[in-house]
């Protein structure tokens, strides 16, 4: 995990302007770092970096379609870490970059900070990082100021710190793999962002087991849900219990075991050949391999916990939350008003 007490010794700092190329917005880069004198703007700084990664548990590595030493990113940040003379024109060389791939017409300009820390700890491991940061949006903040024995009230347009844009931390580890990445973009979700990760950075998730817990999940998920309802005849009710089957295994285990997690999930042998039958399927289709064993990250299971929803939606009339035993509900049909319904079975209300 990543946090804000860890980086404590931000050395260098140097700012540049990145306008949108296709709007004829320009690109002004400083000539020199800035000068890092006062400690509590450095402070509020490394607060306004280095606040968002702290709920990220996700790592990312450079990559490179042909070979990883052709992704310009990578190569900037490893000559950095090499040489801190270099510091400041490989900045404008990542500056360069990003303005050579801000062509969606939705995408803003903004000011583009490249900072270098000498210290900070990513898992418990002690390494150098450099941050790549981007600030789009600008707030308007109230000044109250006395003046002549009366309060006075002005306004200045600012940067809010509490809301970075997007940004990037590259630490000096794993080199040989692309480093260990770690991103944040504040509207992932818009396509006109995702040149921030994929054109500009050019990252891939790490497989480690964050990504391994996320696509089994995933996995299991699509198993449950599309699957075994076409090989098997199974209702709702039965797709719950094994949702609910398949969280509490998630939950509960360090350790995955495709056999172990087969044989407590589903339990009949035919199910458990088609599941792991499915397993080979899904690697294949969705390029993603998903080890027979593997470490089960918390972090993961707790982001994907909505994936396992053990709702049961009947018509617009009514929502059933099914969390405990299966035996305890009953689905039957009724002839005489020629409807479906399901007996609930319990020993107290509340």
């Amino acid at each position: 995990m990543i946090h804000v007490s860890e980086f404590k010794d931000l050395a260098h700092l140097t700012i540049h302007k990145v306008g949108n190329s296709s709007n004829e917005e320009s690109l002004l880069c400083s000539k020199a770092p800035l000068q890092l004198e006062d400690e509590t703007i450095s402070q509020l700084l490394i607060t306004y970096f280095i606040q968002p990664f702290t709920n990220a548990a996700e790592y990312f590595r450079f990559s490179h379609d042909a070979d990883l030493q052709l992704n310009e990113i990578f190569q900037y940040c490893r000559r950095i870490f090499t040489d801190q003379n270099e510091f400041q024109e490989q900045s404008v060389n990542i500056a360069k970059h990003l303005y050579k791939h801000s062509t969606h017409p939705k995408i803003k300009g903004g000011e583009l900070y490249i900072a270098y820390f000498r210290k900070c700890q990513v898992d418990g491991e002690e390494v150098e990082a450099i941050g790549i940061f981007k600030s789009e949006n600008r707030d308007t903040y109230l000044k109250v100021f006395l003046a002549d024995d009366n309060y006075q009230v002005n306004y200045e347009d600012g940067i809010n710190i509490n809301k970075l844009d997007k940004g990037c931390l590259v630490f000096n580890t794993e080199e040989e793999n692309g480093f260990k990445v770690s991103i944040v973009d504040s509207i992932s979700k818009q396509t006109e962002a995702v040149y921030w990760k994929d054109a500009f950075l050019q990252v891939q998730r790490r497989e480690d087991s964050y990504h391994q817990t996320e696509t089994a999940v995933n996995m299991c998920k699509q198993f449950i849900h599309n699957k075994l309802p076409v090989e098997y005849e199974m209702d709702r009710v039965d797709q719950v219990d094994l949702l609910n089957k398949s969280a509490a295994y998630f939950k509960e285990k360090e350790q995955f075991q495709l056999d172990d997690f087969a044989k407590e999930v589903l339990g009949h042998p035919d199910a458990i050949a088609f599941f792991k039958e499915y397993r080979n399927e899904y690697q294949h289709e969705h390029q993603q391999n998903i080890p027979d064993e593997f470490e089960i990250s918390a972090q993961a299971v707790k982001k994907q916990q909505k994936v396992f929803k053990s709702i049961l939606k009947l018509d617009r009339n009514f929502h059933v939350y099914i969390h405990g035993n299966r035996e305890m509900i009953e689905r039957g049909f009724d002839e005489a008003t020629n409807m479906h319904y399901y007996k609930l079975l319990f020993e107290n209300e509340s």
